[in-house]
């Protein structure tokens, strides 16, 4: 027999924290969509609380109320996971009033802030310290550590520093009963149990809310370049790889690849920037070093590059002498996302796989949609030093316009699948940085391991046995 939910009494709720509430429908808005607009929801109400204790009062009310609780950051994400469903009967719990720095011990090298600190003003903090927090997106501006910890966000120099979960020391959570934990330490060694840090690390809120935590911080260096370069082949390009890592070891930061319709999506979208290489070739490379000086960073560039153009494997390369160069560089990768967005609706896929299997999977996978989605254009990039690609699609040049974009969208189970399958096939992931989100849920719990999944389940009834923590996400709902 079912038990009758008890009736919702919003005016205790708004006596249950400090902070800021939203009702108004206008107000709410643009908690409930997700920034690719692409998932919209429905919400009684929308909570900004300023200090924990106010959380944890937030999540009791909604656990005696049997309300559910979406966990939100910036609303940066790319896979649904930070809207509420359409039943309603959910509070939407924005963390952006949690934005204090606690504490930044310089000689522990950590950094402590809370969760709603977005990643830029994180990276701002440590370097007036002399220090680097390395984790680096293209959404720092406006995406939030708690939200980076939640999804396990990756970025750029994941082939240095790895990922949010890396990065990451301590935590501070509201567990689902309302419960605080206070595991904020600044130790790189506990062996004191099970670790708990590493349980909500990528639990994209379905197990409690990060209130705060603590993140290493590395020593600035003294000088970074760029060098963007062509390659005849993917295999090429990892050949040159491994070149830099032996050559370079921890010197070598970044290591990108890019498809040529990728360079051609941003030179269309982000006018005045100039194409600095002459040639056209099949792939790009931006390879990034951080050393003591910048002739030293020249200087380890040219040594990788200089044998991989005797061998072929590198066809054509500038480097950066200044920081306007730098960044100049950098941007023909920063932007491709939003540049390829300016063509409309886009079908991603953040896939993971064996560095030694991504030019078999690329050749595979191109092959397949050809033969089945010949008129879909490929855009291909992100992080080949660590094994990530954004193997991602767009319409038709033709088919771009808001009419199109229904017809395109009913394309994705289908392309899905194949991409995921060749994915499976090589070993590989089907999310990588992005989280799983409502995108990826289904389809992660398909491929799962079925012991994995069924371990999975019983940590979630463990430690949400009402399932009100953002539910539907990450796995499918009961």
């Amino acid at each position: 027999m079912e038990h009758a939910l008890p009736p919702v009494d919003l005016a205790t709720l708004r006596n249950a924290f400090q902070g800021r509430w939203f009702t108004d429908p206008a107000d709410m808005a643009p908690f409930l969509t997700d920034w690719r607009r692409q998932w919209h929801g429905t919400a009684l109400a929308v909570v900004q609380p300023e200090r924990t204790e106010d959380v944890a009062a937030v999540v009791r009310w909604c656990q005696h109320m049997r309300v559910a609780v979406v966990p939100q950051g910036g609303n940066t994400g790319l896979s649904g996971g930070s809207v509420p469903g359409l039943e309603g009967r959910c509070i939407v719990l924005s963390l952006k009033r949690l934005n204090r720095v606690r504490a930044l011990d310089a000689d522990n090298n950590t950094v402590t802030l809370e969760a709603g600190v977005t990643l830029q003003t994180a990276q701002e903090v440590a370097a007036e310290a002399g220090r680097l927090f390395a984790l680096s997106l293209a959404a720092e501006g406006s995406c939030t550590v708690g939200g980076n910890l939640a999804t396990n966000a990756g970025g750029v120099h994941v082939l240095r520093y790895g990922t949010a979960r890396e990065l990451c020391v301590g935590l501070e959570v509201v567990t689902a009963e309302g419960e605080v934990w206070h595991g904020l330490h600044g130790l790189r060694k506990d062996n004191t149990g099970y670790d708990l840090r590493d349980l909500y690390i990528g639990s994209e809120g379905t197990l409690g809310v990060i209130t705060a935590a603590v993140f290493k911080l590395h020593p600035l260096a003294g000088a970074q370049a760029v060098a963007l370069w062509s390659a005849p082949s993917a295999t090429a390009a990892t050949r040159v790889l491994h070149q830099a890592l032996a050559r370079c070891g921890a010197q070598l930061t970044a290591f990108e690849l890019m498809n040529p319709l990728s360079i051609a999506l941003v030179q269309r979208h982000m006018p005045g920037a100039a194409w600095p290489l002459r040639e056209a070739a099949p792939w790009y490379v931006l390879m990034e070093v951080s050393t003591a000086n910048e002739t030293s960073c020249a200087q380890a560039l040219e040594d990788v590059l200089g044998p991989a153009m005797e061998a072929g494997d590198c066809c054509e390369a500038v480097l950066s002498h200044n920081e306007g160069q730098f960044r100049a560089l950098w941007a023909w990768r920063e932007n491709i996302s939003e540049a390829q967005g300016a063509e409309g609706r886009t079908i991603k896929h953040d896939i993971s796989l064996p560095i030694s299997r991504i030019d078999a999977f690329i050749s595979m996978a191109s092959d397949a949609l050809a033969r089945h989605y010949s008129a879909l254009r490929l855009v291909v990039f992100g992080h080949l030093g660590d094994g990530n690609l954004h193997f991602n699609l767009s319409p038709p040049v033709d088919a771009c316009t808001p009419t199109h974009a229904t017809a395109f969208l009913a394309l994705e189970p289908g392309v899905n699948t194949l991409v995921h399958d060749v994915v499976q096939a090589h070993g590989g992931s089907i999310s990588a940085e992005h989280g799983l989100g409502v995108l990826r849920r289904d389809e992660a719990a398909r491929r799962r391991d079925p012991v994995a999944h069924r371990l999975m389940l019983r940590l979630k009834t463990a430690l949400d046995p009402h399932g009100l923590m953002n539910p539907g996400k990450v796995l499918p709902q009961a």
